[in-house]
């Protein structure tokens, strides 16, 4: 059944879902979400999907040029939409609903390709066939609506951090450390948000542990925290002209990736112990992360982290070494929301928004032209 068709209770539809697969490369995770008005009043299920080892391979090797592109995106992009069904088909069986009950999943779509300079973003996704295994409206393509408008599309959180964690009384700053990580700065009051992409999250680490012990990431930092920080190492890895850029700016895989690191370590002319490059790329994170939020929100008194990198206890304390007391660092859990859930939450507010035909992004973090209403719909 459609979604537009009515759910058996008398009140308007205002469940959401929202789905997100983020530059790590390791699964979707999906929230059903009831909104009341433009804020979320309560978080009814969540679930993550994790990719087989099989598509995450694929959609890695999409990141760069190579052979018979358009069949293996495609196929990668079925792939895709089957998993992302089996994540709302839990997210339904967990809260008790059915797609009757709901208005529309919000899905971000996997990141293969992002060149704004160039005016294009790309997420490989097949929202048409996840509309028809789900029987949902789906509202995909988030980005590239800002990007025509001359933004970045990136990052899009900022405007939902300020409606979920913005506070009157103080200046936070909600940093989300994905593959990429990028800071939402938001001034004490009720209106105004800014923010930008700072650079590499998990990607560099995540592929640093992957090549050399099979592990998709590093759990808990254990690995990197076995290695000594090298100072040489984290010199070049900084001397990137992206950490001087002023924003607007964001970024991804197409410059941070194994092959940068390679040719940093080659440029070192030293033999580094894999731990240590572990240590060091994840100071990488940690301090271009502390230079953002003391150049740009100096007077930031609370620092919330939410992505999978918030479960990285070698990287939230060197973040707080960093910061050197300037702000205390905590994970959005203390502000009620699982830093996991945060981003697949924001998709299904942005999926809200369209719904209301209401703006998705800030120009002031994007730099488009404007306000834009975000997605395209894909009707059940």
């Amino acid at each position: 059944m459609s979604s537009s068709s009515s759910p058996s209770s008398s009140r308007p539809p205002s469940l959401y879902i929202g789905l997100m697969s983020g530059t790590s490369l390791d699964g979707v995770d999906g929230v059903l979400a009831d909104f009341d008005g433009q804020a979320i009043s309560a978080t009814l299920a969540a679930a993550y999907v994790p990719f087989p080892d099989h598509l995450r391979a694929d959609l890695m090797a999409l990141q760069a040029a190579g052979p018979n592109e358009i069949e293996r995106e495609a196929m990668a992009a079925n792939a895709l939409a089957v998993h992302y069904a089996d994540c709302v088909a839990q997210l339904l069986l967990q809260s008790g609903k059915s797609a009757a009950d709901l208005r529309m999943v919000g899905v971000h779509g996997q990141t293969i390709r992002h060149r704004p300079e160039l005016g294009f973003t790309r997420q490989t996704n097949n929202p048409a066939l996840l509309a028809e295994l789900t029987g949902i409206d789906v509202v995909a393509d988030f980005r590239s609506r800002d990007v025509a408008a001359g933004g970045q599309g990136a990052p899009l959180v900022p405007a939902f951090h300020r409606a979920i964690f913005g506070d009157a009384s103080q200046s936070r700053v909600v940093v989300n450390i994905g593959g990429i990580a990028n800071v939402s700065i938001l001034p004490a009051g009720e209106e105004g948000a800014y923010g930008f992409d700072t650079g590499p999250g998990n990607a560099l680490m995540d592929g640093w542990i992957q090549l050399h012990l099979q592990r998709s990431y590093d759990a808990n930092g254990d690995w990197g925290a076995s290695g000594q920080i090298h100072a040489d190492l984290l010199a070049q890895l900084r001397d990137e002209a992206f950490f001087r850029a002023a924003p607007p700016k964001s970024s991804g895989r197409d410059l941070f990736h194994l092959d940068w690191l390679q040719a940093a370590l080659q440029r070192s002319g030293q033999t580094i112990p894999a731990p240590d490059v572990q240590a060091t790329l994840t100071m990488l994170t940690a301090s271009t992360i502390a230079d953002a939020i003391v150049a740009h929100a100096p007077d930031a008194g609370q620092v919330y982290v939410c992505g999978g990198g918030a479960e990285n206890a070698l990287l939230m304390r060197l973040l707080r070494q960093q910061l050197q007391g300037r702000a205390e660092v905590q994970s959005t859990a203390v502000l009620g929301v699982a830093p996991q859930r945060v981003e697949a939450l924001a998709f299904a507010w942005l999926a809200r928004r369209f719904d209301l035909r209401l703006p998705g992004n800030l120009p002031a973090v994007t730099g488009a032209r404007g306000l834009r209403v975000l997605g395209a719909l894909y009707p059940a």
